[in-house]
């Protein structure tokens, strides 16, 4: 592709991470492509080219599974005047609301331009093919050697721009294992509060960027150690500040590390799961104090799920589609607390039982619930269903609720299940007392 570009006598530069990442001789996952060739021209050049984009005009070039990104070239600042005939300029000037945010940059320019525009120094590489060179107007390979994160320009000025840098700032460092200039670092604490800012659709991007790129657990260390935590999880950012070691952050961790292992060996992962990690402290801790004022258990973990959900997705617009699933998940699971028969037996039937039993085992690992109970139902799916009931029936006996009667199944309060009697031929409507 870069060649058709040259050949067609366009610049083509390979840019951005995969030049960063080479450098550090990692494999890069994608590459980006940036030309002096506009959007319209390079849709001419390949045939299998999509253009994107509102704000600034992308081209996609599809591969089969693969996606190239190609951008043209930005100019560094909107010029003071505008020639209509100018066929490098679309749309809008660069324009900036009160606090300094970027709101439309779309006009094009040259490579000398384009690289001001760029966020991080290790990012403004540029690879030649025209003689396998590599164009580096701000000391960001001495920065990639260095392992060293800094912005381009001043970086109050950046943040204010596009506050998602401090977002970004803190993937890379947590991807890259680099450490932060100390100038880069210095305005995040002041600046922060912007991301309160930025379209919540845009969050959940950055959020599954961050989480579910293979560096889960470290972004979330970089998060909280940059003060960024609070402005895009506010209620894990309490949690954590409550008790930071207690089970609620071990779950938290413990899974962050497990959705990492997960990314690292080419297995799926899913948003669902992830903001179920994320959220599940807030959401239990909500559940037990309406436990405690009388809310019956069910309804309890349904309306904390519910209320913390609503608050959450204003900050982050989670989809609906990953939402409604996690609230079943959570919502099931007190009931892995409860070894009764039907109603295990059916839970073992139920469409989200799966995430919900990996989310149990989670809770397990953490301590949040006794070991033998992760280990119970990991055996039952194993036994054949004809026999399921005799092993319930030995948990009852092996292990009767205190104050009960051997063979009697304990409820998920632990108490024992209470035995009715028959009603009488020609009884009322009542029920008859339970026996003692």
């Amino acid at each position: 592709m870069l060649y058709r570009l040259k050949d067609a006598g366009y610049q083509a530069f390979l840019v951005g991470g995969s030049v960063r990442d080479l450098l550090l001789g990692i494999r890069p996952k994608d590459f980006d492509v940036a030309t002096d060739a506009l959007p319209e021209e390079v849709r001419r050049l390949f045939r299998n080219c999509r253009l994107i984009g509102r704000r600034f005009r992308l081209a996609h070039v599809h591969y089969g599974d693969e996606i190239i990104e190609v951008a043209t070239f930005r100019a560094a600042a909107a010029p003071p005047e505008v020639d209509d005939e100018d066929h490098r300029e679309i749309d809008d000037a660069r324009v900036h609301d009160d606090s300094g945010r970027i709101l439309r940059d779309n006009v094009y320019g040259s490579i000398e331009g384009d690289v001001w525009r760029r966020d991080f120094t290790c990012n403004a590489l540029y690879y030649n093919i025209a003689d396998f060179s590599v164009w580096d107007y701000v000391d960001g390979a001495a920065d990639v050697h260095a392992r060293v994160m800094r912005l381009i320009g001043d970086p109050e000025t950046r943040y204010r721009e596009d506050p998602v840098r401090m977002l970004r700032a803190a993937r890379f460092a947590a991807k890259l294992g680099f450490t932060m200039h100390p100038e880069t670092r210095a305005p995040m604490d002041e600046l922060a509060s912007l991301l309160g800012g930025v379209p919540a659709a845009r969050l959940f991007d950055e959020s599954t960027k961050l989480f579910l790129g293979g560096h889960g657990l470290a972004s979330l260390e970089s998060l909280i150690d940059f003060g960024l935590l609070a402005h895009l999880l506010p209620d894990t950012a309490d949690e954590l500040a409550r008790d930071p070691s207690g089970p609620a952050a071990k779950l938290l961790r413990l899974g962050l590390a497990g959705t990492d292992a997960r990314v690292a060996s080419d297995r799926g992962v899913t948003p669902t799961f992830l903001f179920a990690v994320l959220l599940f402290g807030p959401i239990q801790r909500l559940a037990l104090a309406k436990i405690a004022n009388g809310t019956p258990e069910s309804h309890a973990w349904s309306d904390a799920t519910d209320e913390v959900l609503s608050t959450q997705v204003r900050r982050v617009a989670i989809p609906k589609r990953f939402t409604l699933p996690l609230r079943e998940l959570l919502v099931l699971q007190p009931r892995f607390e409860r070894r009764d028969g039907r109603r295990s037996l059916a839970l073992l039937q139920h469409p989200r039982f799966r995430a919900a039993y990996d989310f149990m085992l989670l809770r397990a690992e953490a301590g949040m619930i006794p070991a033998e109970v992760a280990t119970w139902w990991t055996e039952i799916q194993t036994v054949p269903a004809e026999e399921r009931h005799e092993r319930l029936a030995q948990l009852a006996q092996v292990a009767p609720a205190e104050g009960g009667e051997p063979g009697d199944t304990p409820d998920g309060a632990g108490r024992p299940r209470r035995r009715r009697r028959r009603r009488r031929p020609g009884g009322g409507g009542g029920s008859d007392a339970p026996s003692a």
